[in-house]
């Protein structure tokens, strides 16, 4: 096995406060963001309409957004070359509304036919259901991880540390969908978790290395036990970050329109999620500790 780091003995501990900081940036952006730009919610979560057209011949996505503007529809679309395929997204559920984009196709473009393919229809009742089990599918996926891992190391701060590290990634990964305006859909919530998922499996490996080095190394004070666990699982935490991004950018670069947000998520996730791992999750144990034990290092 390729390792990038052999016997490293970085103070991680003792830069915790700069990476707090860092942390403490990237979330300020987040918040600002979310508060002068928002979330831009896809039609899952919005309700809307979705109709999928095949035409016989290419069309741009720029001429395609210049006739549904003209038309009066502010829309979101997508494009499968290849096949001539565009999917229109708009955020409205009217009667009708599949036959008005349509008849503004069929004029606009006269001499380029088309079929209809899908067609479908999210109401807003729907789409607030799915927002608020979004939610709870999030909220109780945290408490799941709480409750394993404090059951496995014996030790509630663990598991609140692990979750704190995986808001943390799921914060600032939402809050570069906000500050790029790009659309969380369904399809980027499962992404979202798949993220928690990730994120807290590296974080078990350095808590689980935490607990072997506290056995062999009874004499070694907590500080320098922390430092050692996380320099000790370095190589193992870049190899399985590097691998998974590696991955993640041929799937952004090559995979098409319809998992590109997906996997913007999760290559942007595994940067801050190992990030969090390393710099986040065991410094934040470590401060507890220190608050818990007064004159420990």
């Amino acid at each position: 096995m390729i390792t990038f780091f052999k016997e490293t003995h970085f103070d991680f501990v003792g830069k915790r406060n700069v990476f707090f900081g860092v942390s403490g940036l990237l979330i300020l952006i987040t918040v600002l963001s979310l508060f002068f730009k928002g979330i831009n919610y896809g039609i899952d979560f919005t309700g809307g309409t979705l109709i999928q057209l095949k035409f016989k011949q290419p069309v741009s996505l720029a001429e395609a957004r210049q006739l549904l503007s003209s038309g009066g529809f502010k829309s979101d679309l997508q494009d499968f070359p290849k096949d001539n395929t565009i999917i229109v997204k708009v955020k409205t559920t009217e009667d009708g509304i599949s036959e008005k984009i349509q008849e503004i196709f069929r004029k606009g473009l006269p001499d380029n036919g088309f079929e209809l393919e899908r067609a479908e229809y999210v109401g807003p009742t729907i789409g607030r259901h799915l927002k608020n089990q979004a939610f709870f599918a999030m909220f109780w996926s945290f408490v799941g991880i709480i409750v394993y891992v404090g059951f496995r190391f014996k030790s509630g701060i663990r598991g609140v540390a692990g979750v704190l590290a995986i808001i943390h990634d799921v914060f600032i990964t939402v809050g570069l969908f906000s500050v790029l305006g790009r659309e969380v859909s369904i399809t980027v919530l499962a992404a979202l978790l798949t993220l928690a998922g990730y994120s807290i499996n590296d974080t078990i490996v350095i808590f689980d290395r935490m607990r072997e080095n506290r056995r062999i190394h009874r004499k070694e004070n907590f500080y320098d036990m922390i430092n050692r666990s996380v320099n000790e699982t370095l190589s193992r935490t870049v190899n399985t970050s590097l691998t998974t991004f590696f991955v993640l950018l041929a799937l952004f670069f090559l995979g098409g329109e319809v998992i590109n947000d997906f996997s913007l998520a999760l290559l942007f996730g595994v940067i801050v999620g190992s990030y969090s791992t390393i710099f986040v999750a065991a410094p934040i144990v470590y401060e507890w500790e220190k608050r818990k034990f007064s004159g420990t290092k």
